[in-house]
C-alpha cells in the first residue's frame, strides 16, 4: 500500500518533466424516461438533509503523521534503502525517457506511447504502487490528458493471501479463540481481493450472513514505509522542477493529500463509522437505498464484518434484467445513482467519492445498494456553492469569472496573472460547450479543464480531485449500462432549479450574470432553466419569482426594466397576433398577416423573450407538453400567479412597467385593429371569408386555451 506512495510521487516526479516549456441553442427537452418507478426513486431523494454540523468523513484511529514515521523510518534505514532501490531504477528508467524526448523535441508525439509504458510500469510495482496510480488518474494538474486515461484502467486486483493466515488475523483482532466460535465460512476462498485487503462470504452462529473483509498483513507498515519514501523524494524534487522546467508543484502536499486519504481508507473502524453515517443520510428511504447494516462488535481497524447482501452488478444489463424482472432496471438505477451522487455533493455534502462498479449492487427487489464505504469526501457549503457556480460561468462563457472564482477555490495563487488562463479556458472551452445538453458529457469537458490546468499553474484541492473520480467513474459505469446516458442531461434539472432557488450570494450573482447580461434580459437563457428547473421537484416559482423581483426593484436596475418593457410588449405583441390570425382561420376569414408585428425582427422569427412566455405559461399550467387545458389547471395556475402578482404589485417600479407593456401592446393592438377595419371599408374583397368543405381542425392558440 505504501507503494502506491512511492509510485505517487516519482510518477508526479515525471509529470514535472512532462511540463509545457512555456507558462504562461438552448438544451433540449428531457427525454422520456419518466415511469413511475424512475418519479418515485428522484421523488424520494429530495428531502436529504441539505447541512451537516461539521465533517462528517470519518478520520483514522491513527492518523498520517509524517513527522513521526519520518523520526521512526530514519531509525531504519536498511528498510527504506530497500524499498527505495526497488522504485528507483524502474521509475528512474521511464523518468530518463521523458527527458531523452524532451531533448529530441518528441515528447508530445511519444505521450501516448509513454503513457501504455507508465500504466505497465506501474501495474508491475505492487498493490501500493497501482492505488497511488489510480490517485493520479485524477489529477489534471500533474499530468497531461494521455497519461490520466491510460492510469485509469489501472485494476486494483492482486492475488489472495492465505485463507488460514486471514483467519489468524481474525481471530487475533477480534480476541477470538477459535474462528468458528463466532464465523463459519460459507466459501473457502475469498470472494473479492483488492491491495489493502479481502472478502469472505460468512454465517454467524445466529444464522445471519455477512461479509467479512479481512486486511492484509502488515498494510499499515507498507503504507507508511512508501509515504516516507515519496516524501523524501518530494522534497528533493520540488525544488528541482521549479528550476528547471518553471512548475510550480508542491510534492510533498501531494504525498500528504494522499496519505491522508490512504490513512482512513485502511482504517475499518472509519469505514464502519462512514457507513453509518451514509445510512443515516438515507434514513426514510430504505424502499430506493440500500446500505448494508455493520456488526460494530465484530469490527476492529484490520477486520470488518457487515451484513452480506445478494444482488448483481448494475453493468451486467441481461443478468440484472432477468434478475429484477425489469428490462429498464439498469437504466432506472443509474438514474438513481446519478441522482443520489448529486444530492451527496451539492445538498449533504457528504458523498461516496468511489462509487465504481464493484462497489454497487441492484438488489432483486429493485434497490441500488452501495458496498465499501473506505473512500468517503466532503464538500463544505461555500465549496458546493463554488461547484454549482462554476457551472454558470461555464454555461454563460463567463471565463474571467471562471478565473477568478479558482483563485477563491484555492485552485490558483491569489496574486497569479489570469489573463493567460482566461485565454487557455478562450481557446479550450466553446466548441465541447457548444454541445447540446442531451449530447455534452463529462469525459469531453473535463479533458478540456485538465489540459488548462496542466499547462498553467493550478493545485487541485483534495475535495475537486475527488470530485473529479467520482464524476468520472459515475460516468464509466452509466455508458456501460445505457450507452446513450449521458450524466449532464440528466443533472440538468437539478443544476437548474438549484441556480434558480438557492440563497447564497454567489449564485444570486451569477443567476443575474446568466439571465441579465450587460443589462440585457437572456430571454434564451431563461425558457431554457426554465424549462429543465420545472421537471424537477426542487423547483420553487415563488421563490424564483421572488428574487428576480428584488433584483429588478433595485435603483441601479432601470436600464434593465426599459429593456425588459420593450421585448415583453414585443412578446405580447407577437403572441396576440397569433392568437388573431388562428381564431380568424377557424372563422374562415383570410387575414393579411401584418408586416409590422414583429417590431424590427427578422420575418418568421419570434422575439425570444415570447418563447419564455409559453414556458412560464406551461409551467404554470402543468402542461409542458402543450396539450389541451382545462379548468383544473387554471385554478392552480392562478394560485401560483396571485401571491407573484400581488409582489408585482407592491413594487411601484415593477407596477408602473406592467402598465407600460400593457399599454404599449393595446396600442399596436388598437392601431392594427383600425387600420384592417378602414383597408375592409375601402376593399371589401380584403377579408375574403373562405368555404369549409370540412370541419377544420381545432386551432392551435399559443396560449393553449380553446
Amino acid at each position: 500500500m505504501a507503494r502506491r506512495l512511492l509510485a505517487t510521487l516519482l510518477t508526479t516526479q515525471a509529470a514535472a518533466l512532462l511540463a509545457p516549456r512555456h507558462r504562461a441553442a438552448p438544451p433540449p427537452p428531457l427525454s422520456g424516461r419518466d415511469s413511475l418507478q424512475l418519479t418515485r426513486l428522484r421523488a424520494a431523494l429530495t428531502d436529504l438533509p441539505t447541512q451537516q454540523p461539521e465533517n462528517p468523513v470519518a478520520e483514522a484511529e491513527i492518523r498520517y503523521d509524517p513527522d513521526k514515521a519520518q523520526k521512526l523510518l530514519t531509525r531504519q534505514p536498511r528498510r527504506w534503502l530497500t524499498r527505495n532501490v526497488q522504485l528507483f531504477f524502474p521509475l528512474a528508467g521511464f523518468i530518463a525517457s521523458i527527458i531523452s524526448d524532451r531533448a529530441m523535441n518528441c515528447e508530445l508525439q511519444r505521450r501516448e506511447q509513454r503513457a501504455s509504458e507508465l500504466l505497465e510500469l506501474i501495474s508491475n510495482l505492487g498493490p501500493a504502487v497501482i492505488k497511488g496510480g489510480q490517485a493520479l488518474a485524477s489529477r489534471p494538474d500533474l499530468l497531461p490528458a494521455e497519461y490520466l486515461r491510460k492510469l485509469q484502467e489501472l485494476q486494483d486486483r492482486v492475488p489472495a493471501f492465505p485463507t488460514d493466515e486471514a483467519l489468524r488475523r481474525v481471530e487475533a483482532s477480534l480476541g477470538l479463540r477459535n474462528f468458528t466460535d463466532v464465523f463459519t465460512l460459507l466459501v473457502d476462498e475469498p470472494v473479492a481481493a483488492a491491495s489493502i485487503g479481502q472478502v469472505y462470504k460468512a454465517r454467524l452462529r445466529n444464522g445471519k450472513v455477512v461479509a467479512l473483509k479481512v486486511q492484509r498483513p502488515d498494510c499499515e507498515r507498507v503504507v507508511a514505509l512508501d509515504l516516507f519514501v515519496l516524501r523524501w523524494w518530494a522534497r528533493l524534487g520540488t525544488s528541482f522542477f521549479v528550476r528547471a522546467f518553471g512548475r510550480d508543484l508542491d510534492l510533498v502536499s501531494v504525498v500528504d493529500d494522499f496519505g491522508a486519504l490512504i490513512y482512513r481508507e485502511i482504517d475499518y473502524r472509519a469505514e464502519a463509522r462512514n457507513a453509518r453515517q451514509f445510512a443515516k443520510l438515507y434514513q426514510g428511504y430504505e424502499n430506493t437505498i440500500r446500505v448494508p447494516e455493520i456488526y460494530d462488535e465484530l469490527t476492529t481497524s484490520t477486520v470488518l464484518t457487515m451484513e452480506w447482501v445478494d444482488g448483481t452488478r448494475l453493468v451486467d444489463g441481461a443478468e440484472l434484467a432477468v434478475y429484477t424482472g425489469d428490462d429498464k432496471a439498469g437504466t432506472r438505477l443509474v438514474d438513481a445513482l446519478v441522482q443520489c451522487s448529486l444530492r451527496q455533493m451539492l445538498d449533504s455534502g457528504f458523498f461516496h467519492a468511489d462509487p465504481h462498479a464493484g462497489n454497487l449492487l441492484a438488489t432483486d427487489d429493485g434497490r441500488l445498494c452501495y458496498l465499501d464505504f473506505g473512500m468517503m469526501s466532503y464538500l463544505e457549503e461555500r465549496q458546493r456553492v463554488s461547484i454549482i457556480e462554476a457551472v454558470v460561468h461555464l454555461v454563460n462563457r463567463d471565463f474571467e469569472a471562471l478565473a477568478d472564482l479558482y483563485v477563491r477555490m484555492g485552485f490558483i495563487k491569489a496574486g497569479t496573472d489570469v489573463k493567460p488562463i482566461v485565454r487557455g479556458l478562450q481557446d479550450a472551452l466553446p466548441d465541447v460547450l457548444d454541445a447540446p445538453v442531451s449530447e455534452l458529457n463529462v469525459k469531453n469537458v473535463a479533458s478540456r479543464l485538465g489540459d488548462v490546468m496542466y499547462t498553467f499553474p493550478f493545485a487541485l484541492p483534495p475535495f475537486y480531485v475527488a470530485i473529479i473520480r467520482c464524476l468520472g467513474v459515475l460516468e464509466g459505469v452509466a455508458i456501460q449500462v445505457d450507452p446513450g446516458f449521458r450524466i449532464v442531461n440528466d443533472a440538468y434539472p437539478y443544476v437548474a432549479a438549484r441556480l434558480l432557488t438557492d440563497e447564497a450570494p454567489e449564485l444570486r450573482r451569477a443567476l443575474t450574470n446568466l439571465l441579465f447580461k450587460d443589462q440585457k434580459p437572456q430571454w434564451r437563457r431563461f425558457e431554457a432553466l426554465l424549462n429543465r428547473a420545472s421537471s424537477s421537484s426542487e423547483y420553487d416559482a415563488s421563490a424564483v419569482a421572488a428574487y428576480l423581483i428584488t433584483a429588478l426593484t433595485e435603483e441601479s436596475a432601470g436600464p434593465l426594466r426599459e429593456k425588459l418593457v420593450d421585448d415583453l410588449a414585443d412578446a405580447l405583441d407577437y403572441l396576440g397576433v397569433g392568437v388573431a390570425l388562428d381564431v380568424a382561420s377557424a372563422a374562415g376569414l383570410d387575414l393579411p398577416e401584418p408586416p409590422d408585428f414583429l417590431n424590427g425582427h427578422q420575418e418568421g422569427e419570434a422575439p425570444p423573450a415570447a418563447a419564455a412566455l409559453l414556458a412560464a405559461r406551461d409551467f404554470l399550467l402543468g402542461d409542458g407538453e402543450g396539450g389541451d387545458v382545462d379548468i383544473g389547471s387554471v385554478t392552480r395556475a392562478a394560485r401560483k400567479v396571485q401571491p407573484v402578482a400581488q409582489s408585482l404589485y407592491d413594487a411601484p417600479s415593477l407596477r408602473a412597467a406592467l402598465i407600460e407593456v400593457l399599454a404599449r401592446a393595446s396600442e399596436r393592438a388598437a392601431s392594427r385593429a383600425i387600420r384592417l377595419a378602414l383597408k375592409a371599408a375601402t376593399d371589401p374583397g380584403a377579408l375574403r371569408v373562405e368555404e369549409v368543405e370540412e370541419e377544420a381542425p381545432a386551432p392551435d392558440y399559443p396560449f393553449g386555451y380553446s
